[in-house]
């Protein structure tokens, strides 16, 4: 049998969270080692937000070619889709190999490959090398929720793992799940020319909840994809193509693409044996601030987690684990929990969705005031073609500080990044209205948002 290894902490999974752990355990003086079952790579670089972004610009680059065409053919010797499809994939197979190189040389000797499982509140057993340890940080990512009834569509069924591995692009697509990864993977096919037929049982796609912010996305993106909303959807197997139905609307497409949201992955980690309390889900119940497991020596982070399943939320909890870890194992004056950022969400959808601060359906709407900006009146967004785009902002009715946005927007990803600045800091109308805003400029329309929310608050007075 090998030999078994001790340290003061045993991080189980590679990915961002883990690998951010493994840091900062590291300087906070802890011994650690890393285990992972490969392949390295994150699931932000190898499936997630990289590559997917990467197959964006691709569809934009093509869907603006066609656009400027109108009808014409496109010239000889130009990219076509599956060629622009192959630079994605390249793309993601270069980030995610700078991601794994970067693994081996920040873990060095002490990353281990193999399966862990718990055999003990102390212990876990690596290809049958025991690893005792004094804490454990469960970092293994999640997985594509894939429902048993599509298990009969065979090798016709991909997920977003599964979708990169394609060499060439199939001519239409069911998709089932209209979320973040849902709609930017579907816009991001159709841009290239596959047919997309979508479905989800909400009635907004994206994770929306503003149902201003949920109309537009429903009123922009339905002349891209075929939407099925607030309703179920049937896949069936046929002899040449699948059958979508739902209620009186019917479509065959060549695949379906399952985009139904991610699962973490604790299957087969026995973390029962860790003493790790489990909900009727077979999920690890955890304190929100810690990470921690019930009273085990087990903190989970990133993914898994299921808090705020988002790569810089997966480097936030990877430290809130390590320094938790830290304090339980005798404290460290270093070891200080770090607080939650404000929370921030974008679909990189062109025109952005973004989701900053409190979101809507967390309002109380008696106490606060939403603040619009039309893009139809703002210069910029004109010029560019963008009059669909909006910005709500959500303020407090009492104190006019900003709680929160919600936007659909050209280039809004960078519209969310000052706003949840601003949210963090605690800014209110009055002082956002203070800073410059140059013209003419998208971030205009923060400021016309602002001044629609003075004008109610001071109505309201």
């Amino acid at each position: 049998m090998p030999s078994s290894i001790t340290t003061d902490v045993a991080i189980i999974g590679a990915g961002t969270a883990g690998l951010t752990a493994f840091s900062e355990l590291r300087r906070l003086g802890l011994s650690a080692v890393l285990i992972d079952h490969g392949p390295l790579g994150t699931t932000c670089a190898r499936v997630g937000c990289m590559p997917s972004k990467a197959a964006l610009h691709a569809g934009h680059q093509w869907a603006n070619l066609r656009a400027l065409l109108k009808e014409a053919a496109a010239p000889a010797g130009s990219a076509t889709p599956d060629d622009l499809w192959s630079h994605a994939r390249r793309t993601r197979d270069l980030l995610a190999g700078n991601t794994a190189k970067r693994t081996r040389e920040v873990a060095g000797d002490r990353l281990l490959t193999g399966t862990a499982r718990f055999t003990g509140p102390n212990t876990v057993d690596v290809n049958g090398q025991p690893i005792h340890a004094r804490a454990f940080i469960v970092a293994t990512g999640s997985r594509p929720v894939v429902p048993q009834a599509l298990a009969a569509l065979g090798d016709r069924l991909l997920t977003t793992d599964s979708l990169f591995d394609l060499d060439t692009l199939p001519r239409s697509v069911g998709m089932l799940g209209l979320g973040a990864i849902g709609l930017e993977m579907g816009l991001a096919l159709s841009r290239l020319g596959v047919r997309l037929v979508a479905g989800d049982m909400k009635a907004l796609p994206a994770g929306i909840t503003d149902p201003k912010i949920g109309a537009r996305a429903i009123e922009h993106f339905s002349g891209e994809i075929t939407m099925w909303l607030g309703r179920p959807v049937e896949a069936t197997a046929r002899q040449q193509s699948i059958e979508l139905r739902s209620g009186d609307a019917v479509e065959q497409v060549d695949v379906v693409l399952a985009a139904l949201g991610r699962r973490p992955n604790v299957e087969g980690l026995d973390l029962q044996l860790a003493g790790v309390p489990l909900d009727a889900r077979g999920q690890p119940v955890l304190h929100a601030k810690t990470l921690r497991a019930g009273s085990s020596l087990v903190f989970l982070a990133g993914d898994v987690s299921a808090i705020r399943p988002l790569m810089h939320e997966a480097v936030d909890e990877g430290l809130i684990a390590a320094r938790a870890a830290a304090q339980s194992l005798g404290g460290s004056p270093l070891a200080e929990l770090p607080p939650r950022r404000t929370p921030l969400a974008i679909v990189f959808s062109d025109p952005d969705i973004a989701t900053v601060g409190q979101a809507y359906d967390t309002l109380n709407l008696d106490q606060t005031v939403i603040g619009s900006a039309q893009g139809d009146a703002n210069g910029r967004s004109r010029v560019m073609g963008a009059e669909g785009n909006l910005v709500r902002l959500y303020v407090d009715r009492g104190n006019g500080r900003l709680l929160g946005a919600g936007l659909l927007a050209t280039r809004g990803e960078h519209l969310a990044h000052l706003l949840a600045w601003a949210i963090q800091r605690g800014e209110t109308v009055e002082s956002l209205l203070t800073m410059p805003y140059y013209h003419p400029s998208i971030e205009e329309m923060v400021q016309s948002a602002l001044k629609d929310a003075s004008r109610q608050l001071k109505a309201s007075a």
